[in-house]
């Protein structure tokens, strides 16, 4: 049984020779082959046999084919990367700003341009070519640029459902980089495409582990009140996702959450009971401990003293005064209290 031979993921960085030097060699022999054609020209026309024909044979090949060497000549900027393949096979990949000369018949690779999430650079760097003219140009754009850069990721928002079943709203934003050029490019059709997907189906994971919010009488974590926690569970499960691709997650949060507007209304309304129950709870415990303090301060200084029935009337009297929704009317007793 023939086993089949899978590619070697190892990101193989070229060591590239200054293209400077090369230009110039470059525009040197281009010159040199015009001057070999205008003499042998001459040469031919004075009738002097083999050397002028010699010299404008070779010029004339020489300019047919100048434009070869600078095919090789690439700028790349700082953070930026080029993959090359010669003839169908991964050559390496060429990292560093600067101005480089090689193999002039290699091709780069890029399989995200010209499709969806253009988020990066690669349409902005030059690269050497040469015009009909015979001039070289070196502010033509290159297209197949991969950008070493963090770049960010914003999907649209989407609704999924929480560890209680409830829809939500929730939408994040990933923070991420090219780390491995031959996995971004021969592991993966389109790497950007990839990460969206991937960090997508990871939302959807972590959102049906945790609830929206904390339900009653519960300790857990949930998506609004831990935060970082979800992050940083996020971030895992996207990191392991994308590895293949070369990728690395530097930051995932969630950017919106919300309930889904079918039962936004509904859970405002839970919300709101539940914040009114706690408030009067406080009130309560503070009330409470007001009239425990009032007590022991009448019998500490002996102001006056009560028995239960009158006890128990001034009680009902001051839970009422401070736990009511309004101001108390004072009524003023001019007689005895027995």
């Amino acid at each position: 049984m023939k086993m089949e031979k899978r590619f070697d993921s190892n990101e193989i960085e070229l060591k590239a020779r200054n293209g400077m030097v090369y230009l110039i060699l470059s525009i040197l022999l281009l010159l040199l082959s015009i001057g070999a054609v205008i003499y042998g020209a001459v040469l031919l026309e004075n009738e002097i046999y083999p050397d002028g024909g010699i010299l404008l044979g070779v010029g004339i090949f020489y300019l047919c084919i100048s434009w070869i060497p600078f095919m090789g000549l690439k700028i790349l900027k700082p953070q930026e990367a080029l993959v090359l393949t010669l003839f169908g096979k991964y050559l390496g990949s060429l990292k560093g700003e600067g101005f480089y000369f090689v193999n002039p018949f290699v091709s780069a690779v890029n399989p995200s341009v010209g499709r969806g999430m253009a988020t990066g650079t690669e349409d902005q760097n030059p690269i050497a070519q040469v015009i009909p003219s015979g001039a070289v140009n070196l502010n033509l754009p290159s297209k197949k640029i991969i950008s070493l850069k963090a770049m960010t990721l914003n999907n649209n928002k989407q609704k999924v459902n929480d560890a209680l079943g409830n829809p939500v709203e929730i939408g994040i934003v990933v923070i991420w980089r090219v780390v491995n050029t031959a996995k971004a490019v021969f592991n993966v059709d389109n790497y950007k495409t990839f990460l969206s997907i991937q960090s997508d189906s990871a939302l959807r994971n972590i959102a049906r582990l945790f609830p929206y919010d904390v339900s009653e009488g519960g300790e857990e974590m949930t998506l609004r009140g831990s935060s970082q926690e979800v992050a940083d569970k996020l971030k895992t499960d996207i990191q392991e996702r994308v590895e293949i691709a070369g990728l690395e997650v530097i930051e995932a949060r969630i950017t919106h959450l919300a309930y889904a507007p079918e039962i936004a209304a509904s859970m405002l309304q839970r919300q709101q009971a539940s914040a009114i129950i706690d408030a009067r709870k406080m009130i309560v415990d503070g009330a409470v401990g007001m009239v425990e303090m009032a007590l022991e301060k009448l019998n500490e200084n002996n102001v006056v003293q009560l028995d239960e029935e009158r006890k128990a009337a001034m009680v009902s009297n001051l839970l009422v005064v401070l736990c009511g929704n309004r101001d108390a009317q004072p009524i003023v007793n001019s007689g005895t209290i027995y």
